[in-house]
């Protein structure tokens, strides 16, 4: 998936002239807390977010709209060449980016101009989204030997039960460099015949852990 599939389109902005009542006032209107600030030519000069806000304004001051620290220019408090994305990365590297730098947002750039914004929520949802979590469904955990084709014996037991997948993960088995953990999640309320059929066929299923279907 790429940043295109994902990304707001609809992006609110300031210039770097405007103060921080217009961020605070746009922000509040539009319930957004991250702020592209574009020059006179269209082009990206900066972010302003509600931490660089506060940071700008103690609390006791908030809310006093005569206090001459609201006509700030963002440009005093604006975040100036800030990390970027492209409409055509991948949603992954994206994330590992959020992560490592600790940000909040990325404005997507394309051909030198604004083209969108993703944010944390952006992120938190479209994992949502991939993993099936927002539909009704359960979760197993599978372990399985690190080796080509085993993903696809696992695969014909749900085939043998017509049970549709809403999504595999694949993570690394901490206790053993040998093996993985398949996560899967099935829209099925009831897996325990899946669970069953996966132990005959010899694969370990880590969760649900049920009671009285042998190991």
């Amino acid at each position: 998936m790429i940043l295109e599939e994902i990304m707001s389109t609809e992006v609110h902005t300031l210039s770097a002239d405007d103060t921080i009542k217009d961020a605070l006032q746009l922000m509040e209107e539009k319930k957004i807390r991250h702020l592209p600030i574009l020059s006179a030519d269209g082009s990206l000069a900066g972010v302003v977010t509600d931490r660089d806000i506060k940071e700008a304004i103690p609390s006791t001051l908030i809310g006093k709209q005569d206090s001459a620290l609201y006509e700030t220019p963002l440009s005093d408090i604006m975040t100036r060449n800030p990390m970027v994305g492209h409409p055509l990365d991948f949603v992954e590297d994206a994330a590992v980016l959020f992560y490592e730098t600790q940000i909040g947002c990325l404005p997507v750039i394309s051909a030198g101009r604004l083209a969108g914004i993703i944010t944390e929520t952006d992120l938190l949802y479209t994992y949502i989204e991939l993993t099936g979590a927002s539909q009704p469904g359960s979760q197993m955990e599978v372990r399985v030997p690190d080796e080509p084709g085993v993903l696809f014996g696992v695969s014909k037991v749900f085939y043998k039960h017509n049970a549709n997948v809403l999504s595999v993960l694949v993570y690394p088995d901490k206790n053993s460099s040998d093996h993985k953990v398949l996560v899967i999640r099935v829209k099925t309320m009831n897996p325990l015949p899946i669970i069953e059929d996966l132990r005959k066929e010899g694969y370990e299923v880590l969760w649900p852990n049920v009671p009285g279907i042998d190991r």
